[in-house]
């Protein structure tokens, strides 16, 4: 199913103050149950269904920040610091990146399993505890600035998606 998700951008033009709206288009999975987003940054986010004997589902969300949000290097070495080994080896040694293009826009792919020790939210000192988790994340670079897309969840459930993620990514389009 095709969606589109509107993203309002902020342009500072020579210190005037102007908005242009860019559009985010994607094809999702029809059994992608995409969720009312929770935050302004947030610009969509999907539930996908957990394999069985999984305790909970995959969750995809993505972010836009106003073409701000750091560089493509900096969000993958924040997002592999989310995540720790089992047996103590840096996630640095364990992830693995790809790249590709998608109508025109570059796409760097993340992928590192481990436990998941992310902030439970922003800005907090509490922190998860998942293990045998699975991240997948990916920047889309796009002339308005890029688009951060982070699935997490059980490595199984991860592992049925993760096909369906990249192409998801492969069709997404801005206009």
């Amino acid at each position: 199913m095709i969606r589109t998700a509107l993203t309002l951008t902020a342009l500072l033009l020579y210190a005037a103050t102007a908005t242009s709206a860019q559009t985010l288009r994607y094809e999702a999975p029809d059994d992608w149950d995409e969720q009312p987003s929770t935050s302004p940054m947030r610009v969509t986010e999907f539930r996908l269904p957990r394999v069985a004997g999984d305790a909970e589902d995959v969750e995809l969300v993505v972010f836009y920040f106003g073409g701000g949000g750091g560089s493509v290097e900096a969000n993958l070495e924040r997002w592999v610091s989310q995540m720790e080994q089992p047996d103590g080896r840096s996630s640095f040694e364990v992830a693995s990146t790809t790249g590709f293009d998608a109508d025109g826009l570059a796409v760097t792919v993340l992928d590192v399993p481990g436990t998941y020790v992310a902030a439970v939210r922003p800005g907090s000192a509490s922190r998860l505890n998942k293990t045998d988790f699975r991240l997948l994340a990916a920047v889309v670079e796009t002339p308005a600035g890029p688009y951060f897309f982070k699935l997490t969840g059980p490595a199984r459930s991860v592992a049925r998606w993760d096909n369906a993620f990249a192409a998801f990514l492969r069709t997404v389009a801005v206009e």
